[in-house]
C-alpha cells in the first residue's frame, strides 16, 4: 500500500510529492530486483525496517552494496538496480528540480549520480527523524512528521533562483539551451555552473532526461504505439536519437524495455 500527497503550500516550491509505503512480503514469482530509470529529480527515502537499501553495480552483480536505511538519491542520467527481496515500510520525498541544495544543504551537483546516506548531509537529525517515523502509528502520521521536518529545514527560504526556475519550465517545453541562457542575462559558462549546482545535471543533459521521461510516460499510456510515433510525439528528431538515449540512460534497447516494462514507467522488474 502506498499513500501519497502534495506538500503544504510553504513546501510546494521545493517538494513535488511525499509518500509512505507499507509493502507486503514478496511471494514466489515476484521480481527480486528492479531497474529504476532516471528522471532528473532528487529523491529522499527512509526505510523503517532493519535491512538497509541494497543496490547493485550492474545486472550481473549478485552481491551488491548497501547505502543505509535513509538515503538521498541524487539527480542522474543513468539507471540503477535495487533489491526488492527485503521490503520495509518507507517514507519518501520527491524534490522539485533545483530544490536539493535547500533541503540537503549542499549543491545538487555534489550529490548527482549516487546514493548518499542521509546522515552524511543532515547529520544526527536524520537518525532522529527515522526514529520518530518508526514510532508513528500510520502512514498519514509519518507523512505529517516528514512534512514538519522539511518545513523546519527550509522555513527561511522563499524559492529557487528565478533564472533556474525559468530554465526548468523552458527545458520542460523543449526550448534550446542557447535561447534560455540569452534570456537570463548571464554568460553561458556562469549559467551552466549555476544550473548544475542547483539541479545536479547540466541544462542540456537535464533536458534530454526530461524528454526521455516523456517517452516513458507516453509509452506507459499507449504501449501498443510504435517507437517512431512515441519518439516524434516526445520531441525527438527521429527514432535513432531515441535509441541512443535508451542505450545511454537505461543500458537497454527500446524493444527490450517493451518486453520487460510493467505498470510503472520508470521501474523495470528484472
Amino acid at each position: 500500500m502506498i499513500v501519497s500527497r502534495r506538500p503544504r503550500a510553504a513546501l510546494s516550491p521545493f517538494v513535488e510529492l511525499l509518500w509512505a509505503s507499507d509493502p507486503a512480503v514478496p511471494t514466489t514469482g515476484q521480481p527480486r530486483r528492479e531497474m529504476v530509470l532516471p528522471t532528473g529529480a532528487v529523491h529522499i527515502a527512509i526505510r523503517l525496517g532493519d535491512q538497509p537499501l541494497r543496490l547493485f553495480a550492474h545486472a550481473r552483480d549478485t552481491v551488491g552494496y548497501t547505502v543505509g536505511c535513509a538515503s538521498l538519491s541524487g539527480a542522474r542520467a543513468c539507471a540503477y538496480i535495487k533489491d526488492l527481496s527485503n521490503p520495509a515500510p518507507t517514507v519518501g520525498i520527491l524534490l522539485r528540480p533545483g530544490a536539493a541544495q535547500f533541503v540537503a544543504g549542499v549543491p545538487a551537483h555534489e550529490l548527482a549520480g549516487v546514493h548518499t546516506p542521509l546522515d552524511a548531509v543532515w547529520g544526527s537529525a536524520a537518525c532522529s527523524l527515522r526514529d520518530r517515523l518508526g514510532e508513528a502509528g500510520s502512514a498519514d502520521a509519518r507523512l505529517d512528521i516528514m512534512e514538519a521536518a522539511l518545513a523546519a529545514r527550509v522555513r527561511r527560504i522563499r524559492g529557487i533562483h528565478p533564472a533556474i526556475a525559468d530554465a526548468l519550465v523552458a527545458l520542460g517545453n523543449a526550448s534550446d539551451v542557447g535561447s534560455i541562457v540569452a534570456r537570463t542575462g548571464h554568460s553561458h559558462r556562469h549559467f551552466i555552473k549555476l544550473f548544475s549546482e542547483a539541479v545536479g545535471l547540466t541544462p542540456k543533459l537535464y533536458g534530454r532526461v526530461v524528454r526521455f521521461g516523456r517517452v516513458l510516460e507516453r509509452f506507459s499510456h499507449a504501449p501498443a504505439s510504435s517507437w517512431a510515433d512515441v519518439a516524434a510525439a516526445a520531441g525527438y528528431a527521429d527514432q535513432p536519437h531515441l535509441n541512443r538515449d535508451f542505450r545511454e540512460f537505461t543500458g537497454m534497447s527500446p524493444d527490450r524495455y517493451r518486453r520487460l516494462a510493467a505498470g510503472s514507467a520508470h521501474h523495470v522488474p528484472l
